[in-house]
This record gives structure tokens, C-alpha cells and sequence, in this order.
């Protein structure tokens, strides 16, 4: 079954990738919530959280180094949208030497634009070995 997602949000995903891996900074800022949450799963097993600011800070000094675009490669696995407030769930690797991961962008509709409210950054899973989240039946 394929499902066809809302256009509006496929080109807001296609501009936010393209002006992130750019380090485009004043056009990042419109396209992200003053209250960002990034969240990111580390080595050790937590979730760190950043601010919009210490986000922007890290793009910031990747641009100002003169460091080469990160890759926009994505792909768009599910969106459920709610009145102004839209999940999206995506396969994303940002470079050769960057891991695959699974990316969830929480977005809100803002004075009629969608703007990323929140994102969560988890490691991409091995499919091969990926069982369901519960476990089998046993009656």
C-alpha cells in the first residue's frame, strides 16, 4: 500500500533539508520553533537534549570552518498530520562518514507556515536483525 503524503509537508522536508546541509543560518531560523527540542540517542545509551541555539551554534561553526554540505539524502517513511501539528518520520544520512539514522521531526504550523517544533535522532537499525517490539505470542 502506498501512501501519498501531504505535498505542503514533502517540500517544507525537501527546503529544510536542503538549507540545513547548506548551513543557510538566517533561513534555518524561520524554519524552526523558538522552543526546539533536538534529541539525540548517545553512545552511552541516553538522550541529550539541545536547545534551537546550541543546534544553530554547531551549523554555525561547521559553515564558519568552510566545511563541504552535509548530503540532503532522505527519505520520507510516514507523515500523520493533526490540524497544525504534524509528524514526520524519515531515513536520513547526512554524509559517507555520517551513520544512517532514523530521524522524527515534530512539526507545527505557525502563522500559516510548518516550522520544526522538535526532532529526535535515533540510530538506524540493522533491518536484518529488527524483531517486532513485543514478543511472540506464547498462546
Amino acid at each position: 500500500m502506498h501512501l501519498q503524503h501531504n505535498p505542503e509537508i514533502v517540500a517544507f522536508i525537501d527546503r529544510l533539508a536542503e538549507t540545513g546541509s547548506n548551513y543557510r543560518m538566517e533561513e534555518m531560523e524561520s524554519l524552526y520553533t523558538e522552543d526546539l527540542g533536538f534529541l539525540v540517542l548517545t553512545p552511552e545509551g541516553a538522550i541529550a537534549r539541545f536547545s534551537k541555539d546550541e543546534m544553530f551554534a554547531e551549523f554555525r561553526s561547521r559553515r564558519d570552518a568552510g566545511e563541504k554540505p552535509l548530503s540532503t539524502a532522505k527519505k520520507v517513511l510516514h507523515i500523520e498530520e493533526h490540524g497544525d501539528e504534524a509528524t514526520a518520520v524519515l531515513y536520513r544520512q547526512m554524509g559517507d562518514r555520517a551513520s544512517p539514522a532514523f530521524y522524527e521531526l515534530r512539526l507545527r504550523r505557525v502563522g500559516g507556515e510548518w516550522r520544526v517544533a522538535g526532532e529526535t535522532v535515533l540510530p538506524w537499525p540493522d533491518l536484518a536483525t529488527v524483531k517486532s517490539f513485543l514478543p511472540p505470542r506464547e498462546k
